[in-house]
């Protein structure tokens, strides 16, 4: 299964998409491991492009803030889901949408090779019904579920 191409949203509205999303779960990339807090928001430029801001506490609740500014932009037109994500030049990610659900609170950004994966949802904390659904939905994608992680959210 990990060879599969992994399905995308069939249109993403990148009015709705954009916005704040906390990091419910990941399978971290070595810049946000031991992250807290974590909240990824977007910006729709008037060129096209995304300005993405990732923020997030390392270490713990109150750790010190990191911030990171990756400029994102939409590589499939036709579905809006499928993005490029550079976080450092020169090197540029693919950045899947493969999943959002019809009221824009909940989506699942995935990578074609399986090694991370984002459950993003617009409240920083999912019921266990609903976290376990979007778990779900990734295994079927052909992750490693041993290797998703919850990430600590503590907001007013």
């Amino acid at each position: 299964m990990p060879n599969n191409p992994i399905a995308t949203a069939p249109h993403v509205d990148l009015q709705r998409f954009m916005g704040s999303w906390y990091v419910i779960a990941s399978i971290p990339t070595f810049l946000e491991r031991n992250a807290h807090n974590a909240v990824e928001s977007y910006e729709l430029n008037p060129d096209g492009t995304i300005a993405t801001t990732f923020t997030f506490h390392k270490g713990a609740i109150d750790g010190p803030v990191k911030t990171m500014k990756p400029r994102g932009w939409v590589r499939d037109t036709a579905s809006n889901a499928r993005w490029g994500m550079q976080f450092i030049w020169p090197i540029k990610a693919e950045y899947l949408i493969a999943h959002v659900d019809d009221q824009y609170t909940e989506t699942i950004i995935a990578r074609s090779a399986r090694d991370y994966v984002w459950i993003m949802a617009r409240k920083p904390v999912l019921v266990d019904e609903d976290y376990q659904r979007l778990l779900g939905m990734v295994g079927k994608m052909g992750y490693e579920l041993s290797k998703v992680q919850r990430v600590p959210q503590r907001w007013p």
